[in-house]
């Protein structure tokens, strides 16, 4: 798909479209698959690993910028380029990242193939860097049959996510020639974000349990609305009524316990009253 002319880079706005179709096909099922992960771990109530999944296909312009600075022709970009194709799994604590790590592990060979591993967490580069990256081989069914394309998964903390992400920016604007003084900087503040992420995962526990309050509440919440509106549509506003007016008193203050209560009390509402509309 990719083709050479005499100056290696002209290749139609057609055919870059029509290369990185599998590649955008690719990212896109690659987050679906690991959204999904984090979905079922939420759906039963049990702490996810991944925060959230973002993915991308690389630019034309970097692809070329990135061929021409390592001298990779252009008809063998799909073989030897491994990033054109990514994604990033962004965890709460360092230790996710290794949870997350595993559970690609347990695809290999059979919805990807594992290539290669570069662990920048426990070996951080020169700049302060740190992240996990995965490259693989991911299969992509296309009108033309099955093929295998590069792409590259990156786990890190959301620390870890911002600082790359301004060290990204930064290289972009100084053309990968960041300044000392901020280079230097930018190293003082990647300890930083080591000491916190060290610092967070020492009260992991503790976060966990106040999200974990904080979501079962919201559920309960949730719930506790839906029956009231559905006690008004079935007609009974006075019991609707009741069940808001002492709902906005828990607001106030409130506890987990209450809420159930109140909760279990109209669901009965709600099916004492459903049954009766069908009799």
């Amino acid at each position: 798909m990719v083709r050479e002319t005499k100056e290696g880079d002209n290749m139609l706005v057609n055919d870059w479209k029509e290369f990185l179709i599998p590649y955008e096909q690719a990212v896109e099922e690659l987050k679906v698959k690991f959204k999904g992960i984090r979905k079922q771990y939420r759906d039963k109530n049990q702490y996810s690993p991944i925060e959230f999944v973002t993915g991308r296909v690389k630019e034309i312009s970097s692809i070329l910028e990135k061929a021409k600075k390592l001298d990779i022709p252009f008809s063998k970009i799909a073989d030897e380029m491994e990033d054109i194709a990514g994604i990033r799994i962004v965890c709460q604590f360092v230790e996710d990242i290794y949870t997350v790590v595993d559970l690609i592990h347990q695809r290999d060979g059979k919805d990807l193939k594992i290539v290669y591993e570069k662990d920048y967490v426990n070996n951080q580069k020169e700049s302060g860097y740190r992240s996990y990256h995965i490259i693989i081989k991911y299969p992509v069914q296309t009108t033309v049959g099955e093929i295998e394309i590069l792409a590259e998964i990156q786990v890190r903390t959301l620390a870890m996510n911002f600082w790359a992400t301004i060290e990204h920016s930064l290289n972009y604007k100084y053309k990968q020639s960041i300044p000392e003084d901020i280079k230097e900087r930018l190293k003082k503040t990647a300890d930083l974000v080591t000491e916190l992420d060290t610092e967070m995962s020492q009260i992991k526990g503790e976060i966990i349990d106040a999200q974990r309050t904080f979501e079962i509440k919201s559920s309960i919440i949730s719930d506790i609305l839906d029956n009231i509106i559905t006690l008004y549509s079935l007609g009974k506003i006075s019991e609707s009524t009741d069940i808001q007016d002492r709902f906005n008193k828990l607001l106030d203050g409130g506890n987990i316990y209450e809420f159930e209560l109140l909760l279990d009390e109209s669901n009965k509402k709600v099916q004492q009253y459903r049954l009766e509309a069908l009799k």
